[in-house]
């Protein structure tokens, strides 16, 4: 039985943040995490050209900017380099290939008691720690929604964390599910190599510009959320003129007030709607039935396609894992507590990158529960 004063589950950036605001107050911990290197998510399940949605001014982690020379909206590669070189600066070293299989408090020994699998050596590791910290994200495993008929779908059905290039389907006719930002971008990415490309957008859906988006959080600093978005709402108007003939309907509620409430985020345009506008990108709504080849669609709308690709999100994996009797997490593995409250529970419990708020939300996070625990351990 190994004993540590904070366990920190997730090596991602959420985690890596943890550990370095802890270290800023000397704070032993131990971060583990189930893979066999940190920020799995991004190395190994992120499609070639994603960069950062938002300017790096609001992505940076605790206590390091990005370098002189990044690009604005960091790319892929140059985000992972950055994670690496903000573990390296501090000194974060995550125990790799270490699944969690269950943690609960003991009343008793005031502790959690963690077990876990040492995927490498097929070995049982048991840990206590006075504080546990759930960093493993929002994005865990990709979830993919019931389909009427999928089964009977000849051709190939991937999720978009396996999604690549659309290099490997020039020629072919695909189906992009899922109209936020993952799906928009996998579709043009698919046209651009030459696909002839659909998506299925169910549900209303701001879409922004980076500027405007850069624009509206700077401005949400110094006015009313509302003006922001009254502000950077009619811009896009102009910018994008009327979506909704092409089946793509905006939220009454402004973008930055949606996220916050909400948090769904708006759609960074990378050129999808100006293919969608000129027919190349077809837009469709809800599926209703798959027959073979054949996706029907609501409206009685019918198209062939040789490839479906589910951009349909994710979901936590901390109930499966996480024997909290006080419930700090709902039946979706997501904070109870609406923001700004999410990130304490009971017991010494704690959660960090929760709260749909980004790299931004991953910093407050890491700096409150740090400050948290310091001062706990102070006031002992």
């Amino acid at each position: 039985m190994e004993e540590v004063v904070v366990l920190i589950v997730g090596a991602g950036p959420a985690g890596l943040a943890m550990a370095v605001c802890l270290r800023q107050h000397t704070i032993s911990h131990l971060v583990v995490e189930r893979e066999d290197c940190s920020a799995s998510l991004w190395r190994h399940r992120a499609y070639d050209r994603v960069k950062l949605h938002l300017a790096k001014e609001f992505c940076a982690l605790p206590h390091m900017p990005y370098p002189d020379g990044t690009p604005t909206y960091v790319p892929k590669k140059d985000f992972v380099e950055y994670l690496d070189a903000y573990a390296e600066r501090f000194g974060v070293e995550p125990r790799y290939c270490i699944s969690v299989e269950s943690a609960a408090y003991d009343e008793g020994a005031r502790r959690w008691f963690v077990t876990a699998h040492d995927t490498t050596t097929g070995t049982e590791v048991l840990l206590t720690a006075r504080f546990l910290i759930v960093a493993t994200g929002e994005n865990a495993v990709g979830v993919l929604p019931e389909v009427p008929g999928i089964e009977s779908f000849p051709g190939e059905t991937l999720h978009s964390s396996t999604y690549r290039s659309g290099s490997v389907y020039a020629g072919k006719r695909v189906l992009v599910v899922g109209g936020g930002n993952s799906g928009m971008e996998i579709a043009y990415d698919l046209a651009n190599h030459g696909a002839d490309t659909s998506i299925v957008v169910r549900s209303p859906v701001h879409i922004m510009t980076k500027g405007l988006m850069r624009l509206g959080m700077t401005l949400v600093q110094h006015v009313p959320v509302t003006i922001a978005d009254f502000l950077i709402v009619t811009v896009a108007k102009f910018i994008f003129g009327d979506l909704s003939r092409h089946g793509i309907v905006r939220p009454k509620t402004g973008p930055l007030l949606l996220k916050a409430k909400t948090g769904r985020s708006s759609v960074i345009d990378v050129g999808t709607a100006g293919l969608i506008k000129k027919g190349i990108i077809k837009v469709f709504a809800e599926i209703s039935n798959i027959v073979g080849n054949k996706v029907e669609f609501e409206g009685e709308k019918e198209y062939y396609f040789d490839a479906i690709v589910f951009a349909t999100g994710y979901k936590t994996t901390v109930n499966s894992w996480l024997k909290d009797e006080n419930c700090m997490m709902n039946s979706d593995g997501l904070p109870k507590k609406a923001y700004p409250n999410h990130w304490k529970g009971e017991n010494g419990l704690y959660c960090a990158g929760f709260a749909r708020r980004g790299l931004a939300g991953i910093s407050m996070d890491a700096k409150n529960i740090a400050n948290d625990i310091f001062s706990t351990i102070e006031s002992a």
